[in-house]
């Protein structure tokens, strides 16, 4: 008599743990859901079924959600018919979510995949046991409701005590036995970006500063405005713990005063348009939008204050949007290559080509204009120029100058006498009073 043919089943164990916790043990939670699976795979082998070689483990996810990579590789073999049977110890293993569990469902029926459950015996085939699954699935989905319901109860109840209950760690801190120290190198970080941020009372000129000295964050990134902001508003530094917008008296340390802090908010609380327009005011930029880095990118102004004194530069968009190597000349001294640019003007008004291009160019429209009034009111700006006004100087510099390059050898200027006839108006417009007291 011939021994009726059986078909072979191939059977893919899956397990999953929600935390991290214990997984590091020679025998964890998922080897103890394998095992079992198995045990169970083997009692089958009179009926074809045999185990598949890969592993399905995902450790430390939750079963709220479908996006696990074990989970996601099964699927995967399963569209590709390399699968019969999925194995689970329980089923709240493969999910907690009723939807989802729907949905794991219909990529099974597709592909005519049977779900087994070691600890819970039910047949989906009828619809008394439909009905049994869907029932375990509500209560599985329950029981991670009321989990997490449980754990935000916790949660908030130890902020209120102000304990430390993990995620990102602030710059100027460590974690040490699940606690908030602090790291006083970080610390001194900290405190000069706040105290910065006062004497300028612009995040934009202050993130610029701190890029050009490659002042870091607590994961070795430069600084941007973001991450400036978020520290300036994080209350951690004032020895606060905050939950859902509500501030508590922490257990650590705080790093910054009180004075401090309400200093820096009593300038956030202000416009950031208007707290820019006092910024770019005190700080003229001359060659703003004129001023171009070795490696052809625009050169931003920025300064910095030591000592109460003021330090104005341009420095490379790369070496702040990449990283310090980035350009070989990072900045440059602001004083220093605005005197090059001036002395430069001041050439170009007493030199007797220019003078004889502009004459030739402004005549056409000022009647009557002599190539020795040009001359007059070209040299009359250069005792001028220290008396006027900052928006003027920039104006002027706007108007004569074409671009500067900065390379590592010097500079090169380009001028441009197109708008000379435009100053020469301006300049034969300043009344004999005017031009005496200079």
């Amino acid at each position: 008599m011939k021994k009726p043919i059986v078909r072979k089943l191939r059977c893919a164990v899956y397990t999953r743990k929600s935390s991290e916790e214990g997984l590091e043990q020679e025998f964890n939670s998922l080897d103890a859901q394998r095992e079992a699976c198995e045990a169970y795979i083997a009692s089958q082998k009179p009926e074809g079924w045999v185990l598949v070689p890969d592993r399905y483990d995902d450790g430390g996810i939750s079963g709220a959600t479908l996006e696990r990579p074990a989970l996601k590789r099964l699927l995967a073999d399963i569209e590709a018919r390399r699968v019969d049977v999925v194995v689970v110890y329980k089923i709240d293993r493969l999910s907690r979510a009723l939807m989802d569990f729907a949905k794991l469902v219909e990529v099974f029926d597709r592909n005519n995949v049977t779900f087994v459950s070691v600890t819970q015996s039910f047949n989906t085939t009828t619809s008394m046991g439909r009905l049994t699954l869907n029932i375990l699935l509500s209560f599985a989905q329950f029981e991670r409701e009321v989990i997490g319901e449980r754990i935000r109860d916790k949660f908030a109840a130890s902020r209120k005590k102000g304990m430390w209950m993990g995620g990102f760690v602030p710059l100027g801190y460590d974690v040490k036995d699940r606690k908030l120290v602090v790291n006083e190198a970080e610390a001194k970080r900290v405190r000069m970006i706040f105290e910065r941020f006062v004497k300028l009372g612009s995040a934009t000129v202050l993130v610029r500063a701190l890029r050009a000295e490659g002042i870091t964050g607590k994961q070795g990134k430069l600084v941007d405005k973001g991450y400036v902001y978020k520290l300036l508003n994080n209350r951690v530094y004032i020895g606060q713990a905050v939950h859902k917008g509500t501030a508590y008296p922490g257990e650590h340390l705080a790093i910054i005063s009180q004075g401090l802090w309400d200093k820096v908010h009593g300038i956030l609380a202000d416009s950031p348009h208007r707290r820019g327009a006092r910024t770019r005011a005190q700080t003229p930029a001359l060659l703003k939008g004129l001023i171009f880095g070795p490696t052809g990118r625009a050169m931003t102004p920025t300064h910095t204050r030591r000592g109460g004194k003021l330090y104005r530069y341009y420095v490379s968009t790369d070496a702040l949007k990449r990283d310090a190597d980035a350009c070989p000349v990072r900045r440059i001294p602001a004083a220093e290559i605005e005197s090059a640019v001036i002395e430069q003007v001041r050439v170009l008004l007493r030199s007797p080509e220019v003078i004889m291009r502009t004459w030739r160019v402004a005549k056409r429209s000022l009647d009557g204009l002599s190539e020795a009034d040009v001359r007059e009111g070209l040299e009359r700006l250069d005792p001028l120029w220290d008396e006027l006004f900052p928006a003027e100087q920039v104006r002027i510099v706007q108007l004569l100058v074409e671009r500067v390059d900065i390379c590592t050898e010097g500079a090169d200027i380009r001028l441009r006498t197109q708008g000379l006839t435009s100053l020469v108006e301006d300049l034969s417009a300043i009344r004999p009073e005017a031009r005496r007291a200079a």
